[in-house]
């Protein structure tokens, strides 16, 4: 049985929250910019796709990069194909570590600095929560997963948050990933809700250099 902070993505299941406009679905032959064509607007989700491409560190599976700073997520195939990008919501608290055991706890005994969405490179797998509906774990143990919006508690304004146009706000989750639901049903469900992939999560206190391997900040950094 899943406890009390993998309970985390099984509190609802039913109607989903569409709002349009909150995520980008980009042409699936669109590739990752290379050095000699990215243009001003290159980011650094997409600086540090290049150097997950060019070490291999993904194996050739799809990948997400999950920029905590800018509130947003880009997905990749694994040729590197950008498949699509929306703005998500994080975990309340800042912070790069998952705090040891919070998986296990009721949810009422999380609390408030222990909601962080931590950094770092996770294998991620599909799955099932305790409501049947499709997440796709990266921190099983942890209860973590990139899932889709929920209706929550009115107080929470987790839609609201979501459509905003600034990042502030986006702090609100109990350390999940989450999406608008069109999103993930369209773009996230047919590649890492089918297969294992791979989920890189930037850090927002830390150095990269506390998150990664050498290999692929060494291409990071060729490529700046």
């Amino acid at each position: 049985m899943l406890g009390g902070g993998k309970a985390l993505c099984a509190l609802v299941a039913g109607l989903w929250l569409a709002l349009p406009g909150w995520s980008r679905t980009l042409p699936p032959n669109e590739p990752v910019q290379r050095p000699a064509d990215r243009a001003a607007t290159d980011d650094t989700a997409q600086r540090f796709a290049r150097g997950v491409l060019e070490s291999n560190d993904h194996r050739g599976r799809p990948f997400a990069v999950v920029d905590k700073k800018q509130a947003r997520m880009v997905l990749y195939a694994g040729d590197g194909r950008v498949l699509g990008a929306a703005p998500v919501l994080l975990g309340l608290q800042p912070g790069d570590h998952a705090v040891r055991g919070v998986g296990a706890k009721p949810l009422s005994a999380i609390r408030p600095e222990e909601r962080t969405t931590p950094a770092g490179r996770f294998d991620t797998e599909p799955g099932r929560n305790l409501a049947g509906e499709l997440v796709v774990w990266f921190n099983y143990d942890e209860g973590l997963a990139l899932h889709r919006l929920r209706p929550g508690p009115a107080r929470e304004r987790r839609a609201e948050r979501l459509a905003s146009a600034t990042v502030a706000d986006n702090r609100i989750s109990l350390g999940c990933v989450v999406m608008d639901p069109g999103f993930f049903v369209a773009v996230v469900e047919p590649v890492l809700g089918r297969r294992r992939g791979v989920v890189y999560v930037l850090p927002e206190t830390e150095p990269l250099e506390a998150s990664f391997s050498r290999q692929v900040l060494a291409a990071v950094q060729r490529d700046d």
